[in-house]
């Protein structure tokens, strides 16, 4: 991967994108921290409070991807990221839950939108055979700027007042900002035309476009698999260091950002895309059939196993992704990227969102057994992906407009709709 891409609108995203990430890693290490213990929040209802978000976030993603459409991605991102900044400083003053949730709501409607704006962005200033490339490019840059995020948060983590812990918070409001000024050297991306008649949502119409959203958020519970229930299986299931939890993180990390745009290859044509979410629930099913081996072994053949399931975890969770943008992309209308953006990330939200409970239950309550159904379930749903996909073009290719009277362009895979193969690679 180039450590720069070419001058443009990727360079402009890329470099707001790693300034926001960092902000990103500040608070994800640091929030449950500050709301415990600065706060003063139970655990219990900081849980609930972040549950809520989440629910806020998901169900205002596609409204908000429309509103990017018709008002204009490029403001639309650079407003929501300004007032997320504006609103980050309001939680300087939070006291108590409702005090939180009167913020955090209205945070979570922001990022919905600038998140569909950014996708939005993608979609109407660069070229459709650079669109994965670049979505992968900003996914290795989001990493980078994660993992800096939250080395930084370890020094306020280590400190452990109020103080410090506001000016974690201070500093990822300055990232917001600094984010926005950075995107306002991008060109204005046109507007989408308001359609004559019928819905607006016409996302929230494409049932073969949603389908594919579900079954991608049903693979997005990988996530989950790899930040909550492997952590709480090496320490309560095998014999490894409590040390191997940071190894498989630090494996996953630094593959992400080396290999992403590698794994992407490929996957800007619809074809290629849904042949890569099948990969990735072979590739996920492989590691589900490793990870439960170390409940049994021993020692240094423990940690080998460990590493060599966590590589092939990320493989999957690489193509996963790949794939995903590269359908999401392929399937949207050329004046409604905000809003298909804003219902692609609903089905992955969801994932993230059933996840924790879903694959600790398996994991975790039935043990290699629920392993092997976490992975037959990624395989069957990958698997389901390509004729899915298929049906989508086909759906396209034979109706002139969508539900809303906007203008459905042919499918950019460049391939007729038999051509993609349900057949296993």
């Amino acid at each position: 991967m180039p450590l720069l891409p070419e001058p443009g609108p990727i360079r402009t995203l890329a470099t707001a994108t790693l300034i926001n990430t960092i902000g990103n890693g500040l608070w994800m290490v640091s929030s449950a921290l500050f709301l415990t213990r600065s706060v003063g929040l139970p655990v219990g209802q900081v849980g609930l409070a972040l549950t809520l978000v989440g629910l806020v976030s998901l169900v205002t993603s596609t409204p908000a991807g429309y509103l990017a459409d018709r008002l204009g991605p490029r403001s639309v991102a650079i407003g929501g990221l300004a007032a997320l900044g504006l609103c980050e400083f309001g939680l300087t003053g939070v006291r108590s839950i409702t005090g939180f949730l009167l913020v955090a709501g209205p945070m979570a409607i922001l990022d919905a939108a600038q998140r569909a704006a950014r996708g939005a962005i993608i979609g109407g200033c660069v070229p459709p055979d650079r669109r994965v490339y670049t979505r992968a490019y900003l996914r290795s840059v989001t990493n980078v700027g994660i993992t800096v995020g939250a080395a930084v948060a370890g020094i306020g983590l280590t400190v452990d007042t109020r103080s410090a812990y506001l000016s974690l918070i201070v500093a990822d409001a300055a990232t917001f900002l600094l984010a926005a000024a950075i995107l306002s050297r991008l060109a204005p991306v046109a507007r989408a035309p308001r359609a004559e008649s019928g819905p607006r949502l016409i996302a929230l119409r494409d049932r073969p476009f949603l389908a594919f959203v579900m079954l991608d958020g049903l693979l997005a519970t990988n996530f989950g698999l790899f930040e909550v229930a492997l952590p709480l299986w090496i320490a309560e299931r095998t014999d490894a260091p409590r040390w191997m939890i940071s190894v498989v993180f630090a494996v996953n990390t630094v593959t992400v950002v080396l290999l992403q745009v590698r794994a992407a290859r490929g996957t800007d044509t619809i074809t290629g895309a849904a042949r890569a979410s099948r990969r990735a629930g072979f590739a996920l099913l492989t590691s589900c059939l490793i990870f439960p081996l170390t409940a049994g072994t021993h020692h240094l053949l423990t940690i080998t196993l460990l590493i060599v399931a966590a590589m092939v975890h990320v493989a999957g969770e690489l193509w996963y992704s790949a794939g995903g943008w590269g359908i999401s992309f392929g399937l949207a209308p050329d004046n409604a990227h905000g809003q298909y953006q804003g219902t692609y990330a609903m089905g992955h939200q969801f994932g993230q969102m059933i996840a924790p409970a879903v694959v600790t239950t398996l994991t975790l309550g039935w043990g290699t057994p629920g392993w092997w159904v976490l992975g037959a379930a990624f395989a069957a749903v990958g698997c389901l992906v390509p004729p899915v996909v298929r049906r989508a073009v086909a759906h396209r290719t034979s109706a002139p407009t969508t539900p809303g009277g906007v203008a459905a362009p042919p499918p950019r895979s460049h391939q007729s709709p038999e051509s993609i193969s349900t057949t296993p690679e």
